[in-house]
């Protein structure tokens, strides 16, 4: 059994997907994004996947009002991640109803402030961790640094990280298949819960990441929208229920 969460990608108060996190490369599913988390929601997914893409360029929050939009029309717990670089900013986004923040450049740059915010608001800290070619990228995935993707992930260990979102970039948008393989291995080599994202084509990938055995959840964005992944199907899978 594993957790299912839809992406809604915030771009201009839009939601939208990226072609392999490039913004230049942007498709827009809806102008309503409150509207298309309470689709989500009614659909039985138990909670969401929020990315605010100008602020992961940005270094600080852009679509702040699409963010409330959608806290205001659903009840489920919310992720959120992009341009989280402080402590204040943090504190700003779960005073505002997050369930769970996502830190990804921060856990890179400054992994003493990631371990910091574990400690003052435990339980609501993730560590995003976006690969290209095992190495992580950072800045909204526009800059490629020299740290391997397991590497900084045992920098987190005992550190009280709720989850790590694992998203493999060059699959990320593409409907190329989810790196199952890569995201179990990940799991394999630390005891903080992974969640696998990027790529996700069909059913048979949600079978994949649950059949891996070591994955907390999977992110799909595109295959829903573009209705490649019947949404109803895949929670039934997800949640180990016949279909």
């Amino acid at each position: 059994m594993i957790t299912l969460y839809p992406a809604i990608d915030l771009k201009d108060g839009n939601c939208v997907r990226l072609y392999k996190g490039a913004m230049d490369q942007a498709t827009i599913f809806s102008d309503n994004p409150a509207a298309q988390a309470q689709e989500f929601v009614s659909a039985g997914c138990k909670w969401l996947h929020l990315v605010d893409l100008n602020g992961a360029f940005a270094g600080a929050p852009v679509n702040g009002d699409a963010v409330d939009a959608i806290l205001k029309a659903t009840n489920v717990p919310t992720q959120l991640g992009g341009g989280i670089r402080d402590l204040r900013t943090m504190e700003h986004w779960l005073e505002r109803g997050l369930s769970r923040l996502i830190l990804g450049t921060l856990a890179v740059k400054d992994p003493a402030l990631v371990k910091q915010a574990c400690r003052q608001f435990p339980g609501k800290i993730a560590v995003g961790i976006d690969a290209k070619d095992g190495m992580v990228a950072v800045e909204g995935w526009a800059e490629v640094s020299t740290l391997e993707v397991s590497e900084l992930a045992k920098k987190f260990e005992d550190a009280g990280v709720a989850a790590i979102i694992h998203t493999d970039i060059a699959r990320d948008g593409t409907l190329a298949g989810v790196n199952a393989e890569a995201s179990s291995g990940l799991a394999n080599a630390v005891s903080i819960p992974v969640i696998a994202s990027g790529g996700v084509k069909d059913l048979d990938d949600i079978h994949r990441v649950v059949a891996a055995g070591n994955l907390e959840g999977v992110i799909t964005g595109r295959a829903i929208y573009d209705k490649q992944l019947d949404l109803s199907e895949a929670l039934k899978v997800a949640e180990g229920k016949p279909c």
